[in-house]
């Protein structure tokens, strides 16, 4: 059982929710657009608000739902890994050739389930970094260090190697943005410019 729900959770964070309202209302692949990243922040820069809305709380619920998923068969099992697993998923969704989005929507999911104070501290760090910085990605990285260190200072969180690896993985996951900003060309989040990529839906809603 344990084993057949983690690849059910990886399955679910696999749901490559960005392409698919790409792909339906605008009838674009994200992926080619914007910072050709299928999450919500770029959704939000090429598909408008409401489909960015649309995406982020379909991805969050797929970080909730898998790490719910020990819970509702009784699995004496850590929640939080089998969210991580629908992390994965969402990454390196088997349901798109593996090219997937950057994890921060489906970690916040996963960790309203497995530990709410962490999910608190974790996301006032990553909006309180963009607001301070002006950039997403910085926001999305601090969102793994802030989890590393409440696990070091947690006395009863023994997570410590999983979140150093998840806080490497998503330094990994934004390294187009590093060296973006690295090289100057890395937009802030009120670079006016951003609404050039904005495409009209093909279809009414969104």
């Amino acid at each position: 059982m344990y084993w057949l729900l983690l690849l059910a959770s990886y399955l679910i964070g696999s749901i490559p929710t960005a392409l698919i309202v790409g792909k339906l209302v605008f009838g674009i692949d994200i992926r080619d657009h914007g910072s050709k990243n299928p999450g919500a922040t770029n959704t939000l820069r090429v598909l408008g608000k409401k489909s960015a809305m649309f995406v982020l709380l379909v991805d969050f619920a797929k970080g909730a739902l898998a790490a719910y998923l020990p819970i509702y068969f009784n699995l004496e099992a850590e929640p939080l890994f089998f969210g991580l697993m629908a992390v994965v998923g969402h990454c390196y969704p088997i349901f798109a050739g593996f090219r997937g989005g950057k994890a921060i929507a489906t970690t916040a999911g996963a960790l309203l389930i497995a530990n709410f104070p962490l999910l608190v501290i974790a996301y006032v760090t990553f909006f309180l970094v963009i607001f301070l910085s002006k950039y997403v990605f910085f926001g999305s990285i601090s969102v793994g260090l802030s989890m590393l260190i409440y696990a070091f200072i947690s006395p009863k969180l023994e997570l410590e190697l999983i979140f150093l690896l998840f806080s490497f993985f998503l330094i990994y996951l934004h390294r187009s943005n590093i060296r973006n900003f690295i090289l100057g060309v890395e937009p802030k989040i009120n670079d006016k410019n951003l609404i050039n990529d904005r495409i009209p839906p093909k279809n009414s809603g969104f």
